[in-house]
């Protein structure tokens, strides 16, 4: 939508309609309402009562009305846990219903709005039942909802101090026959530890797990929606075993203390459920620091409108890879979810009339129908010989973990000039930038130019909790300072928000992280600026002409949406 136009109109229907009539509120207050519902991915009952334009209460009642459907108080009804966890946790909060019990072949859902239908579609889709809506007021419903996920994931996790030493695990390559759950069987204690360390970190949502020894102290930190804290000090004495513990789970080499090693853990929760990790050891002064990275295949499982993506970055990535050919590059630093964007395109592809062949260093999501290759540079498998070998097995989509040489960027691009859809991924600051890399690793601007078809710059930011934050009070001239148009501060309703700090998101004032994104389809234009030796000033100016949003102005239109704070997008994006 262009700066200073009005948004387009907004049907008003169901639930909205019938408190406008009712004069309980104004049409302009219900047109808000579904706008920020739509801008934030919440239900219009959320955004409502966060407007403070009605009461929960009122909201349900006006509803039960209309629409006939029974009120019920939901802390007072017994709802079945097993019933629950017949409904994936994302389902629950997608789809914003709560699953309470079942009599005969019908289940009873409990929804703050009767017209969400599509609540009571997924719910019969995945239970296998007919479907009934029970109202209930929409705060008690989000506290139902939260403890029901809280209790399933207790009830998957807890798990006693002899179950952790009885755990499964797995190390290194899938088909290795060493049991290295008996292989330290002398030292119950420390396997029990290093079981509940990593076990607690699946549980809170960690990304990373850090055993860390110094001179006279030694700590363990789980990184969390980016951010690093402290969880435990063991005593410094336990470093060597607890350094060994992990080194046997991931079968990587005892002896050798003096280099780094990489290996790989799967822990088994249940039967049915487990879990990777990577791990990284790194020898200091005091010790071996290692870093265990949580795997987590459900993430490419997730979706695009789950990472996001504005509507039209969306569509240019959508466009790109419906291409039969050409080269898609994600580009960010480490730990800026480049490998989730690129499995997330791959999730898209991935069908049976399609060969998918990757090649990484080490492949970190598991994805069935994909043919994945671990390079091994010692034994002479590496990217560049990976994707010789891919070229000669019949591949439409390949995918390498990053371009490091110009061997690889070669025959990556002679691969997509010859019928082939290649990704890949790069270490650059923004997408302009990514050109001039591969025109300084040797690579001729002819070839830049008719291969590549679209660049993503990203970064994570830290999600402002949706539950607590507040209106942020900041003066104008430091707004227009930091990038805001007098256009855009002049539209109505324009607020930003800042942390504040609940329980949901542990006093933090964040909950969750969510992408910014420069989404720069390569156009013909910049194509010819890269033929006559263009730079990447030269390019970034020819992509504000076209109309493509850099990580800054991306990062805050998430502020102006009340996504994320100030400090997040400056922390994200400033010199960008």
């Amino acid at each position: 939508m262009a700066i200073g136009t009005a948004p387009p109109p907004v049907f008003l229907g169901g639930l909205a309609r019938r408190l406008v009539a009712d004069k309980l509120i104004s049409e302009a207050q219900a047109r808000e309402a579904q706008q920020r519902a739509v801008k934030e991915s919440m239900p219009f009952v959320s955004a409502l009562i966060a407007a403070k334009a009605l009461s929960a209460q009122k909201i349900a009642e006006v509803a039960s009305l209309e629409f006939g459907a029974p009120l019920m108080d939901i802390s007072a009804i017994e709802i079945d846990p097993a019933v629950a966890r017949e409904v994936s946790d994302k389902v629950l909060r997608k789809v914003h219903a709560l699953p309470l019990y079942k009599r005969g072949k019908k289940t009873f859902v409990a929804v703050s709005d009767p017209t969400n239908l599509q609540a009571l579609d997924e719910i019969k889709f995945a239970t296998g039942n007919m479907t009934e809506a029970v109202l209930v007021e929409e705060d008690k419903l989000v506290k139902a909802i939260e403890a029901a996920i809280q209790a399933g994931e207790s009830q998957r996790m807890d798990l006693g101090d002899s179950d952790l030493e009885n755990l499964e695990v797995e190390g290194g390559e899938a088909d290795a026959n060493v049991d290295v759950s008996k292989a330290d069987a002398d030292d119950a204690p420390i396997v029990r530890y290093v079981n509940k360390v990593l076990v607690d970190a699946i549980n809170i949502g960690a990304s990373d797990v850090h055993f860390e020894p110094y001179e006279k102290t030694y700590r363990i930190r789980y990184r969390k929606d980016g951010e690093l804290k402290t969880i435990a000090t063991p005593p410094q004495a336990m470093a060597g075993r607890l350094a060994a513990r992990v080194k046997v789970m991931s079968r990587l080499d005892l002896a050798e203390r003096r280099v780094p090693q990489d290996g790989r853990i799967k822990l088994y929760i249940s039967k049915t459920k487990a879990i990777d990790f990577r791990v990284s050891t790194c020898p200091t002064l005091f010790g071996e620091k290692i870093c265990c990275r949580i795997l987590d295949p459900s993430s490419a499982q997730l979706g695009i409108d789950a990472l996001g993506y504005e509507p039209e970055q969306k569509d240019a990535y959508m466009k790109s890879l419906a291409q039969p050919q050409g080269m898609i590059l994600v580009t960010g630093p480490t730990g800026s979810g480049k490998t989730v964007s690129l499995y997330t395109g791959l999730n898209i592809l991935n069908t049976d009339d399609i060969n998918i062949s990757t090649a990484e260093d080490p492949a970190e999501i598991n994805l069935p129908g994909v043919n994945q290759v671990n390079v091994n540079p010692r034994v002479g498998l590496t990217f560049a010989a990976a994707l010789k070998a891919f070229l000669r097995q019949d591949p439409d989509v390949i995918m390498v973990g990053e371009i490091r040489d110009l061997e690889t960027a070669e025959i990556a691009i002679k691969a997509a000039q010859t019928g082939h859809l290649v990704l890949s991924t790069l270490h650059t600051n923004d997408a302009p930038q990514t050109v001039v890399r591969l025109m300084n690793m040797g690579v001729p601007g002819y070839n830049i130019a008719s291969t590549l078809s679209l660049i993503i710059a990203q970064r994570l930011a830290r999600k402002l909790c949706s539950q607590c934050k507040r209106e942020a009070s900041i003066p104008r001239a430091e707004l227009l300072r930091q990038g805001f148009k007098e256009a855009e501060l002049d539209e109505p309703g324009f607020k930003i928000f800042e942390a504040a700090g609940c329980d949901q998101c542990d006093n933090s004032g964040y909950k969750g992280r969510t992408g910014i994104y420069q989404v720069m389809p390569f156009s013909t234009e910049m194509g010819r600026i890269i033929m006559e030796g263009g730079s990447a000033l030269e390019i970034a100016e020819q992509a504000e002409r076209e109309g493509i949003a850099d990580l800054r102005a991306s990062a805050l239109r998430k502020v102006r949406q009340g996504a994320i704070d100030l400090l997040q997008a400056n922390a994200c994006t400033v010199g960008d």
